[in-house]
């Protein structure tokens, strides 16, 4: 996704009166479907929590609840020089990092690539090796002067936002891709040592100490600038969140015998919630895009409130609109340009909600240059109504996993540090998100300062990944473990 930050739409709606009645029975019926009303936030909220519960025994259900091996947070005081890679379902991120003597400081350096399509359904080694690449041109442009092969002190934390299995901190076992990848060759397999390999191919001597879900680097990100953080949330392409467990609240690692005060973040890979489909609030168009995916039955919760889907629910119910022979949208027009499936995404929603309402000018700008659509007024106006119900109900959406972390911690008061372009850059996003907590948790106007607020973190995945790196050396200097069963040959983390 591509979005262009900058003005904000004003909240307040334009008038309806010129819409005609068939087009206004349909703004109705879509704000039917996409409406989440409060005691649903409620019921959603209840089953959330317990599906974390669940997550988190031996069992286990669809919220993974994978423990990182990120042994509690920063003290601020972390210094040195660490690379980081972030690679999130659109960009590759390549950043140095700096963590200086000021506690809570740092400086980054960093180069984006975009990931290649093909790539995201080819094979593990074609990943790898572009990944590779990027790291050694990225270490060229920025030691200029410097031979590469000498760079064997960097050490690296690699933020793979993906469901893994980790066994340590330098191991992970890919559970499923998600955000639309089907790379052959990876699932079930340990992919740090894939992408070492790759890196030796590309003649890049760095190993990776730290393997890292995104959203454990932005909650350890957060601590790190700001100490009332407590949970680490990603609303991007993809969602998820992160956050500390005592290690004793996690009965799946009762056998290790460890310290059950132990403090250990917790990947939720909450982007799986309600795969069973019972409290969620799906509409045909959520359906269609499951059973249409490359993994059907997965990431329901996701499919409903990640960046990657919410162009293509956009784009659904304008073809079914124009198929429907009872509503008169488009008429006359080529259509053929929105009948390309993903051909819209996040971004051209947060352009529709920028625009002012005035006659919608900037609507019918996109849709003609986009789409080859010479859009009405009525019709922008129910464009509009729809980017914002799907908008909406994203971010209300998203709030309810908030809620149930801090509801199942007794979490009353805290920061939750969020990264990703929809938090960051979609129009009203973030209040949205914060109203439904409002309503979650019945903070009325009493309340002067929400108690609990979702807050941008900055560099959250790029930093995070540096930091879990210099925490992971600092622990291995002391001669501390942090991990279990390791299979790994020549694992910087020594077994239990």
């Amino acid at each position: 996704m591509s979005f262009q930050g900058g003005r904000k739409a004003p909240s307040r709606k334009g008038s309806m009166h010129d819409v005609p009645k068939d087009l206004m029975k349909q703004i109705k019926d879509l704000e039917a479907q996409f409406t989440v009303e409060t005691p649903k936030l409620h019921e959603i909220v209840a089953k959330f929590q317990s599906e974390l519960e669940k997550g988190l025994t031996r069992e286990g259900g669809s919220i993974p609840m994978n423990p990182t091996w990120v042994i509690g947070y920063p003290s601020g005081e972390e210094t040195g020089t660490y690379l980081a890679l972030d690679m999130g379902g659109t960009n590759l991120r390549v950043c140095e990092v700096e963590l200086p003597e000021e506690k809570g400081q740092y400086d980054i350096y960093q180069s984006k690539y975009r990931l290649p399509e093909e790539l995201k359904s080819g094979t593990g080694e074609q990943l790898f090796d572009y990944i590779a690449e990027c790291v050694k041109q990225f270490l060229i442009a920025n030691h200029e002067g410097e031979d590469i092969s000498e760079l064997k002190d960097l050490h690296l934390g690699f933020t793979f936002s993906y469901p893994c299995t980790q066994d340590a901190i330098d191991h992970g076992v890919l559970q499923r891709w998600t955000k639309g990848f089907d790379i052959s060759g990876v699932e079930g397999e340990d992919v740090v040592p894939m992408f070492e390999e790759a890196l030796e191919r590309k003649g890049v001597p760095i190993r990776i100490t730290a393997l890292v879900n995104d959203t454990t680097g932005t909650l350890i990100a957060s601590a790190y600038t700001d100490p009332l953080t407590r949970i680490g949330c990603i609303f991007g392409t993809g969602c998820n969140a992160a956050y500390m467990e005592e290690v004793g609240c996690v009965p799946k690692l009762d056998h290790l015998g460890l310290d059950p005060n132990l403090q250990i973040a917790i990947n939720c890979e909450w982007g799986a919630f309600d795969n069973e489909r019972v409290v969620l609030p799906r509409t045909v168009y959520d359906v269609h895009i499951d059973k249409t995916s490359p993994r059907p039955g997965q990431q329901i919760f996701e499919k409903m409130v990640a960046g990657l889907y919410l162009g293509e629910l956009f784009r659904l119910v304008l073809v079914d609109l124009h198929a429907n022979p009872e509503v008169k949208i488009f008429e006359g027009q080529d259509i053929s340009a929105l009948q390309n499936e993903y051909s819209l995404d996040a971004s051209f929603l947060a352009d529709i909600e920028n625009d002012p309402w005035e006659n919608l000018m900037e609507t019918h700008a996109l849709f003609e240059k986009n789409l080859k659509i010479d859009t009405t007024e009525p019709e922008r106006k129910l464009v509009r109504r729809l980017a914002e119900l799907i908008g909406t109900r994203a971010a209300r959406l998203s709030a309810c996993g908030v809620a149930a972390i801090a509801k199942k911690k007794g979490i009353t008061s805290c920061h939750v540090g969020a990264d990703g372009s929809v938090f960051n850059l979609y129009p009203h996003f973030q209040t949205r998100g914060a109203q439904a907590l409002r309503e979650i948790f019945g903070w009325g106007k009493e309340v002067r300062e929400d108690p609990i607020q979702i807050v941008p973190s900055e560099d959250g995945s790029g930093v995070g990944a540096a930091l879990i790196a210099a925490l992971t050396m600092k622990r291995i200097k002391q001669g501390i473990h942090a991990g279990v069963n390791v299979k790994r040959k020549n694992s910087l983390i020594p077994p239990v």
